[in-house]
């Protein structure tokens, strides 16, 4: 696991949303800039998109297209922010090199997955990259499209104060808000390990690493998520989807909660679009092995360009990773009431 150092400030704050009602007239008007998204649209303008994504949705209702895109040029309505009486509050703040400079400052906001043990494993890496794709020129890698979701993914569960293994780590790439991912063969196992050439070896060093980490956290809240992204159906749309060892229940109802939370926010941003996601059974070594409850979740076809556009989009991938920590929430709290 990652070091963490830990200190305290103390800050200063008060934000609140105004009502498009009352003050419509005083909306900023902003352009999107080329291969913006919402997401880096809002943060160019030091807005918060877990607060201001939302208000952006519906202030700007009539001018985003169907798959809540922005498009070069065009203008949008920035949320407005009010600045009212201060007020202290103090944060913790953690700092974690494998996110890179940009992200690995982490502030503990709170303690909804207080107690809660992730281990977090993107698919391959090292000497096999996975599934392979191409577009305008760039060759596209599994490992590294799997590992930046996973990243994110595990930066947003040590927000919630969870405890997060990174099971396979980059010394070097952090979290990436680019489109184009470089290939590399440099990942490590957990540990400082090599990755094995030998794919059954690859499996078991997962396995074991897990396995050994689980002991320690016996009696805990425990989950596995493993993330791939498909390449077996040729030119085909595939919606994320997930499996689970046959007979693990508790597998099952983590898949069906992750699932559910990814149709809703569809739902509620996309409700056009439709999601045809699916939670099935599936015997892997990974998920038959390891001793935390599992789920292997599969992001998309990298050989489709609507998929493609789910991987190589930086806001799409931040997306994923904010509906799967939804979701573990979900799972963490029904587990309380089982």
């Amino acid at each position: 696991m990652c070091k963490i150092f830990i200190f305290r400030i103390s800050i200063f704050f008060a934000i609140v949303f105004v009502s498009q009602g009352l003050f419509a007239q005083e909306y900023q008007k902003v352009e999107a800039e080329s291969g913006e998204g919402i997401y880096s649209l809002l943060r160019r303008f030091n807005l918060d998109p877990k607060d201001y994504y939302n208000t952006f949705l519906e202030i700007n209702k009539n001018r985003l297209n169907p798959d809540l895109q922005l498009l070069k040029g065009k203008t949008y309505f920035l949320p407005i922010v009010v600045d009212t009486t201060a007020l202290e509050t103090e944060r913790q703040i953690g700092v974690f090199p494998i996110f890179g400079k940009k992200y690995e400052k982490v502030e503990f906001k709170d303690d909804k997955l207080q107690g809660a043990v992730f281990y977090i494993i993107s698919g391959h890496g090292g000497p096999d990259p996975g599934a392979m794709g191409k577009k305008n020129g760039h060759t596209l890698c599994e490992d590294e499209y799997a590992y930046d979701v996973c990243l994110r993914l595990a930066r947003n569960l040590i927000e919630h104060s969870a405890t997060v293994y990174i099971i396979t780590q980059d010394p070097d790439d952090g979290i990436r808000d680019e489109e184009y991912l470089k290939c590399d063969k440099d990942e490590m196992c957990l540990g400082n390990k090599k990755i094995p050439l030998n794919a059954v070896e690859r499996l078991k060093q997962k396995v074991e690493t897990v396995n050994q980490l689980f002991e320690k956290h016996l009696g805990q809240y425990q989950r596995k998520l493993e993330i791939h992204v498909d390449s077996r159906y040729s030119n085909q749309k595939v919606d994320i989807y997930f499996y689970y060892h046959p007979g693990s229940n508790k597998g099952k109802q983590l898949g069906e909660t992750l699932l559910k939370t990814i149709h809703d926010k569809y739902k509620q941003h996309q409700p056009n679009r439709g999601y045809k996601g699916t939670v099935t059974e599936r015997k892997l070594y990974t998920l038959k092995n390891t001793k935390p409850v599992s789920t292997y979740i599969e992001l998309g076809n990298i050989n489709h360009p609507r998929d493609l556009e789910r991987l190589i989009i930086v806001d799409n991938r931040q997306a994923i990773a904010n509906w799967l920590t939804l979701g573990l929430i979900k799972d963490f709290e029904n587990s309380k009431r089982r």
